[in-house]
């Protein structure tokens, strides 16, 4: 590990080294070798940060909104990590970067760590890569990780999946309430940020929403959590603390419920099945021009063997 081991890094990590948190992160990104051992070295220290993914359209102002909830954990005294995901693309450059740019007062904060992350297309992907990058920024003591979706699509339940809570945002004016519903996003949302408040608009997106909300699904279940809608100005920290009593709201309802264990465990789950699916398609990768997948290849091809038992002879192989 050019000179400083798993322990080491993660015990300089802990102590608020930036670059050792991003040499961890690089390992995560780069399916190091080391990785196991980065994982076994961070292990002790994980499973207290609080999680909250921000997720919604382009333009309602995640980035913004991010580092408004940066500022106000920090002036609580927390250390933040902020991991922006790009599930869609390892090309998304100019997305990547301004969110840097964008969060540039906390650039030079000791108790912020920012990091931007696509897939870069290795085995298994953002569910293999993110969950071990938020392990990283948990184990060197971040308090609260913000995890904010650059792509769209696909990532909104992506986000929930890693986060405790998940803030999605919309902003008037923009036919968000139609995609909201088309993108099923009502059904990942903790919380719902109205941002950009101050244009027309605002309270008809928070109307929308509450009869949205109505109509049904998990949230109108017995019991439920029913999302609070929050109307902020990020640009101007407007509504700021509001969302912020929200996410503990939610937080302190989940607990009480034993939700949080649940949802914790269930990351833990596809946390391993995804490392472990990564490490079989290796394995197969392997055997790829091997005479072994050859073999059983050519008699599915011809017809003499079936795919599902081709599929279990080549397993019952590995």
């Amino acid at each position: 590990m050019r000179g400083a081991s798993a322990a080491e890094l993660v015990e300089r990590a802990r102590e608020g080294d930036p670059r050792a948190v991003a040499r961890l992160i690089s390992h995560v990104e780069n399916a190091s070798p080391a990785l196991r051992e980065v994982a076994e070295a961070l292990a002790p220290h994980t499973g207290s940060a609080r999680i909250v993914g921000l997720t919604g359209s382009p333009g309602v102002g995640k980035s913004t909104t991010t580092t408004a909830l940066v500022r106000a954990y920090r002036e609580d005294g927390l250390r933040v990590g902020v991991l922006a995901v790009d599930p869609s693309s390892p090309f998304s450059g100019g997305a990547l970067l301004g969110d840097r740019v964008r969060m540039q007062e906390h650039a030079t904060d000791p108790g912020v760590f920012i990091r931007s992350m696509a897939s870069r297309g290795h085995l298994g992907g953002l569910s293999w890569a993110a969950p071990q990058a938020l392990r990283v920024l948990d184990g060197a003591g971040c308090e609260v990780i913000l995890v904010e979706t650059v792509g769209v699509g696909q990532a909104e339940v992506e986000v929930a999946s890693l986060a405790d809570t998940t803030i999605v945002l919309l902003a008037p004016g923009m036919g968000d309430g139609i995609q909201a519903a088309k993108a099923g996003i009502l059904e990942v949302a903790d919380v719902f940020v109205v941002n950009k408040a101050d244009r027309d608009g605002a309270d008809a997106t928070v109307r929308d929403l509450r009869n949205m909300l109505g109509l049904g699904g998990r949230h109108s279940e017995p019991g439920a959590w029913r999302p609070p809608i929050v109307k902020t100005v990020a640009s101007r920290g407007e509504g700021t603390r509001d969302v912020l009593a929200a996410v503990d709201k939610h937080r302190a309802w989940m607990t009480e419920h034993g939700e949080l264990a649940r949802r914790r465990e269930r990351r833990a789950a596809a946390e391993i099945e995804a490392i472990a699916l990564a490490a079989l398609r290796e394995r197969i990768g392997d055997l790829r021009g091997g005479t072994a997948l050859d073999a059983l290849a050519a008699r599915v091809a011809t017809g003499t063997l079936d795919p599902y038992r081709a599929a279990d002879e080549l397993l019952a192989s590995l």
